[in-house]
């Protein structure tokens, strides 16, 4: 089975091509945050080829530039050319089945000066809870409106 799910961010615009039968292709860069850290602390990414075909290809071209969030699913796939050199060269990448948007580079949380809106060692920002409305209180009734009994027959009981 060769199956990729990924879920990144483009770190330049998509390029849209059309083949000798007229069929659009896009290609992009996305940068895929690893799990873990480096030694020194820092997250590290890895910067893996993206292809995408036909109207997906105008979408993602129409639509995301550097920056934006992805989710791709799709295959790797592997082929190789003859450089200019005469030495052959192995490209290995993924072609995607679905391009699902996530996000624009506008729309991250994260303020910085970096216009592009892509740092590739840029860590999650944590969701600021304070804004929202507060729960029930675990310790208060939540029946308490209800009056001092509730009658509930056998009859209406699930188990």
């Amino acid at each position: 089975m060769n199956k990729v799910f990924l879920i990144g961010r483009l770190t330049r615009d998509p390029e849209l091509r059309y083949t000798g039968s007229n069929i659009p292709v896009a290609s992009f860069s996305l940068a895929v945050n690893r799990n873990f850290t480096n030694q020194a602390g820092e997250r590290e990414a890895d910067f893996i080829n993206i292809v995408v075909w036909r109207k997906q290809a105008e979408n993602v071209k129409n639509y995301l530039s550097q920056g934006s969030q992805v989710a791709i699913d799709g295959r790797i796939q592997t082929r190789s050319y003859d450089g200019e050199d005469g030495k052959k060269r192995y490209v290995t990448e993924v072609v995607a089945d679905n391009v699902e948007f996530l996000g624009t580079k506008g729309s991250n949380t994260n303020s910085n000066n970096n216009s592009s809106g892509f740092t590739p060692n840029q860590e999650p920002t944590p969701y600021d809870f304070s804004n929202e409305k507060q729960g029930t209180n675990v310790d208060s009734n939540p029946f308490a409106d209800f009056g001092s009994s509730i009658e509930i027959s056998d009859d209406e009981l699930p188990f």
